[in-house]
């Protein structure tokens, strides 16, 4: 009976002993305060209070970064909220090098943010937010470096412009369609233009082709029922030249 007591206590520990890590997690091992290396994924034995393990995800956190007010390189207050991705590389460096990784890069993805959008202008900003968004992965990722994580991407969610900006970028854009609908119409009266142009050599140059002419607008206005038929004067001085000319060619023969 003694000695199944202690036994049972030997037994009773190791059990207690035993953690298990999932795949996507390490251990980071102190023995007596001391770093005494990484466990993998799978059941491991911590013996305590000699040994204490912290375990730690290796999967991609998705972080939000607050919304804040910037002002941009041309003098535009707006608001830009934005999200950034990371995820621990080194376990050992990310609960060695710094205290708390997550509030850690949410304070300095705040601090880039506002610092790489304001050298830019609102109209970069806007046209050019692909190349904004990777100076600012590039800037956080230097910084997080050496607390053992990687920052996988960085993407500008939302951007706030003040209401006046807003009715002014409004305008701006129906006075852009105006001026290219102003283009258009330009260009199919010089095309309309042109063509008139050459079809009037062609009856210049064939006067019979403008009698009929005459003699089809005359068709398609019957069509409609009409009971008045206005005949232009030109056409009546062309149907004398058509009559006239038959008169010789009679003569000739």
């Amino acid at each position: 009976m003694i000695i199944l007591i202690p036994a049972l206590l030997v037994v009773v520990y190791l059990l207690s002993s035993i953690r298990v890590l999932m795949q996507y997690e390490r251990g980071v091992v102190f023995s007596l305060g001391k770093f005494t290396g990484v466990r993998q994924a799978g059941i491991t034995m911590i013996f305590a209070p000699f040994q204490t393990m912290t375990s730690i995800s290796l999967r991609t956190v998705t972080m939000q970064i607050p919304s804040q007010k910037i002002i941009t390189k041309d003098n535009v207050s707006i608001d830009i909220a934005a999200v950034a991705y990371y995820k621990i590389s080194d376990a050992e460096k990310s609960v060695i090098a710094i205290e708390n990784v997550y509030n850690a890069i949410n304070q300095i993805s705040q601090t880039t943010v506002r610092n790489v959008v304001g050298r830019f202008s609102l109209d970069q900003l806007l046209a050019e937010t692909a190349n904004i968004n990777e100076q600012i992965k590039t800037v956080i990722d230097a910084h997080t470096e050496p607390w053992g994580t990687s920052v996988t991407a960085v993407e500008i969610k939302d951007i706030i412009l003040p209401d006046n900006m807003q009715r002014a970028m409004a305008k701006e854009a129906e006075a852009e369609r105006e001026r290219r609908a102003k283009i258009v119409a330009a260009e199919g009266e010089f095309q309309a233009a042109t063509k008139l142009g050459q079809a009037a050599d062609v009856i210049t140059a064939h006067p019979v082709a403008l009698q009929l002419r005459t003699l089809q607008t005359m068709a398609e206005i019957a069509t409609e029922k009409n009971s008045t038929i206005i005949f232009p004067a030109q056409f009546m001085t062309t149907v004398e030249e058509a009559l006239r000319l038959l008169k010789q060619d009679s003569k000739n023969q």
